[in-house]
């Protein structure tokens, strides 16, 4: 088998392509390297993966013809489409990145899926998509036709697409609304690096809402171990209904750690894997934030099996050991 994935220099991306070539299988990836964050670090991630079975390839997906001629030597039975322009908060600054890989680019990547006949595409939706909901915690199930900022609005749209093209093509399709996920090779735009960052720095901490914040962290070891089962689990056509309510083969999974943290709790765990404590500058609410996020993994867990294993307990200090080795950090 060979399985495409998109954004392989990123977070999840690396790790998903390390993990399905662990189990045998060849590796197709893409990525722009656009310069969001440091290059440098998604060039690091690459050479993690490097090896026999991972071919790479420096494309922007937004574009269909760079896509399709990058595309046009290879062969491939399954897509994981983990590319996507993130963060909540440059969407208020940055709309059309959104708008271009988002959207265009998720267009582009489901015309591939259909041209090329693909078995399955799992793409990375988000919690996001939840925005103003006030059931808690948030399911499948629920309406998300009140996103806060762009970035959750093109998230939702994928959604829809998807739909239109498992109904249009039959193209079995899962989307996964990943929940904060962090752990090593994470994101530097991320709270728990930035907080890391400024800690070792003796620096202090913005705490936005007054700490009145809660988070599903989902550590990433958990997160691949779902996108690997779902890619193996794709929707029947069989005209049941599917969770997120599809009867055609699309189905919308939340993939959380089933623990909703405090912020101030995640503050607390991280002091303590770093040995300091650090001064928390107590801010209002941003705009395009939401005050808290909960998984409700039924759905995942009915269908696929999936168990979440990793607290923050556990995966925090595993997350500072490798930035302290990654920026070449003594412990103190």
């Amino acid at each position: 088998m060979t399985v495409l994935v998109t954004g392989a220099a990123g977070f999840i991306g690396m790790h998903v392509a390390q993990r399905l070539m662990a189990r045998g299988e060849s590796v197709i990836g893409i990525d722009s390297l656009n310069d969001y964050y440091s290059v440098q670090l998604k060039k690091d991630r690459l050479q993690q993966i490097a090896g026999n079975r991972f071919s790479f390839e420096r494309v922007d997906f937004s574009d269909m013809d760079a896509l399709n001629a990058a595309l046009d030597d290879h062969r491939f039975d399954r897509i994981v489409h983990l590319g996507a322009q993130a963060g909540v908060r440059y969407s208020l600054t940055n709309p059309q990145a959104y708008v271009q890989s988002n959207l265009a680019g998720h267009v582009n990547m489901m015309e591939v899926a259909r041209h090329r006949e693909v078995g399955h595409m799992v793409y990375a939706s988000s919690s996001s998509v939840y925005g103003g909901n006030d059931s808690f915690p948030f399911r499948v199930e629920d309406r998300v036709d009140q996103p806060v900022s762009l970035y959750a609005a093109t998230k939702k749209a994928d959604e829809l697409m998807s739909e239109t093209y498992a109904h249009l093509y039959r193209i079995p399709m899962t989307g996964l609304r990943f929940f904060t996920v962090y752990g090593p090779w994470g994101r530097p735009d991320m709270a728990l690096w930035i907080f890391t960052r400024k800690i070792l720095a003796g620096e202090p901490i913005p705490v936005f809402n007054h700490g009145e914040m809660r988070r599903d962290f989902t550590y990433i070891d958990d997160i691949v171990t779902g996108v690997l089962a779902t890619l193996d689990h794709p929707p029947a056509d069989d005209g049941e209904e599917k969770p997120g309510g599809s009867t055609k083969p699309h189905a919308l999974y939340n993939i959380g750690n089933n623990r909703s943290e405090q912020l101030m709790h995640m503050i607390d765990v991280l002091e303590e894997a770093l040995g300091r404590k650090v001064e928390r500058e107590m801010l209002p609410m941003q705009a395009g934030d939401v005050t808290a996020t909960a998984a409700d993994i039924s759905a995942i867990q009915e269908a696929i099996g999936f168990e979440p294993t990793t607290p923050i307990e556990v995966g925090i200090p595993k997350f500072v050991e490798w930035y302290r080795g990654y920026h070449g950090i003594r412990t103190s």
